[in-house]
Formats: C-alpha cells, structure tokens, sequence
C-alpha cells in the first residue's frame, strides 16, 4: 500500500431538514474534493439533514412543538439501505473516493420510526462497506436517538488508510478509543457537534494518544440556515449569527494541527498525509502494541452478534 495520500473534512451546512436538497450538496461535495486529489472525504455529525440542536432549547415538557420536529427528522433520516445511500454510492463511484457521512439512520430493522446517529462508510467503488451507531447520545441528545452497540466497531480498509469512526463526545470514552486502536485504525472519523477550544485539544490528545490521524469535522451553521418556520429558532439570544462556527480540523499522529481550524465559514479541508508518519509516533507509545501489557489489562467488545 501507498503511503502517502491526501485527505478532506467537509465543514458544510446542510439544508436543515431537507433530506434531498442536503444529499445534492453532499454529492458536490464529494465531487470537488475528488477533483482537488483527495482519496477521502468526511462529514459533519448529522449532516443528513442536520444537527437537532433544539434538544439543548426545548423542555421536554414542550411534547406538541418536539413531536412536530421529531416527525421532520424522522422523514428526513436515511435507512441503510435506501435511495439516498444509492445516491450517495453513486457519487463516491463516479468519483473515485472514500466517504464518511454522517446521518440520522432510521431504525430498519424493525419499527423505522427510532433514530440513531450513525456514520456510513462508502468505499472508493461506491459500494457501503458498514456503518457505526453513536453509543452514547449525550444530554439532550438521549430525547431523539438511540444507543449503539458493539456490533458497529469496525475499521474499514481505503486507499487513504484503514479508517474508523467515533462521533462527537463519543470520542471522551476511553474504551471506546481503545476499541478503535485495536481495529488497527490509521484514519479516525470524528464528526462533531462540538467547536469548543477543549475538544481541539481533545483531538491532539486523540491523535497522540492512538498514533493515527483524526479528522474532526462539525457543521457550520448560522441563524440564517433554519427556516423561519421553525419556531424554536425564536429561543436563541437576539442577535446571534451563527449557531455553531465549526472549527473543523485535522490533525496527525504527532498531534499538531495539519489543517484548519477552519471558523466561521463552509469550506473543505484538506491535508497530505504520509502512514509512515504512524509508524514514527509509535516508536515511542503504542497504546495497543508494546505500550499495552496484556498480562495485567483485560479489554473485549461484546459484538452482540
């Protein structure tokens, strides 16, 4: 394998609760990063069809506004697989790159009307290769999706690296991080909400810690981007222009910054990177290699499978 590649973090607004219009600007995406040389692309945390962030303004007591919303996002959420996954494996086809998308995912195989915060992974040949289920929706969170399992840690193979994903705060858990280290990951997808100073640092620590590359990629979304339609827009602080700044970034094994942050602003990031960049960081720490001491830690995953 080739070890020297270029990689993308798609720091994009969605069109908020409109599955089909979000998914055409996913595509463009998608093709403009291929067509600038990178071999991958990932996108924000609940990019189809956009980040719920009522759940932070809305009391739970409020059950006619929040059923409402709940109907808008169910609709707008994506099975696996359906047309919209079709759509999106036709575009990393065509275009000859690796996707990370991340999704509000129906629960298919069974009622349709749960969610999860899921990431789907679409090989450079347009076929799905798997998917992860955020574990621990996080606060408010917890009133619109579901928890993950086991079964969803994977690392999957591209020609940019062998990546994995953990979403947001997911990224905290320490077993969790573990878990990912094991699957051999050189690329983590780390699709967020958050844009706060202590998650960049969080990312460094990542980065160092596991000897991989991080991508940390969150939506950037202003007041302007929800429809007036939606009531609880009213319940941000008069004035405020954006809602979330993004502050997407990228980062390599040694822990520095290789890209962005990017605030304030869409645009798509991109990094060259070099694997044997890996193999330097881990001379001196390998949380899962010589660094690990089996003989005095236990770590499994129960796959429920």
């Amino acid at each position: 394998m080739k070890s020297t590649s270029k990689i993308a973090a798609a720091q994009l607004t969605p069109v908020f609760l409109n599955k089909e219009k979000t998914v055409e600007k996913a595509c463009k995406a998608i093709s403009e990063a291929a067509k600038n040389g990178a071999e991958l692309i990932v996108f924000p945390e609940a990019f189809i069809s956009g980040y719920p962030d009522w759940v932070w303004l809305i009391p739970n007591s409020k059950g006619a506004e929040l059923n409402a919303l709940y109907v808008e996002l169910v609709e707008n959420a994506v099975s696996v697989p359906d047309d919209t996954t079709d759509i999106l494996c036709k575009a990393a086809k065509e275009a000859g790159i690796s996707v990370v998308m991340g999704m509000h995912e129906r629960n298919s195989e069974t009622s349709g009307n749960s969610l999860f915060n899921s990431l789907l992974f679409i090989n450079s040949q347009g076929q799905i290769t798997g998917k992860h289920r955020k574990l621990i929706p996080t606060g408010g969170e917890r009133l619109i999706w579901s928890q993950g399992d086991g079964s969803t840690f994977r690392a999957y193979d591209t020609s940019a690296g062998k990546i994995a994903g953990l979403i947001c705060w997911e990224n905290y858990m320490p077993l969790a991080r573990n878990a990912i280290y094991e699957k051999g990951t050189q690329i983590l997808a780390a699709p967020t909400w958050d844009k706060s100073p202590n998650w960049l640092q969080s990312m460094q620590h990542i980065a160092r810690e596991g000897g991989l590359f991080v991508v940390s990629v969150c939506t950037a979304l202003r007041m302007d981007d929800i429809p007036d339609e939606f009531d609880f827009k009213n319940r941000y602080p008069e004035g405020r222009e954006w809602i979330n700044t993004g502050n997407s970034c990228i980062v390599d094994p040694k822990g520095q910054i290789i890209a962005g942050p990017l605030q304030s602003e869409e645009g798509i990031l991109y990094a060259d990177i070099d694997l044997r960049t890996i193999t330097e960081a881990k001379r001196m720490f390998d949380a899962v290699g010589h660094y690990s001491r089996p003989d005095v830690f236990n770590f499994s995953i129960n796959s429920n499978q």
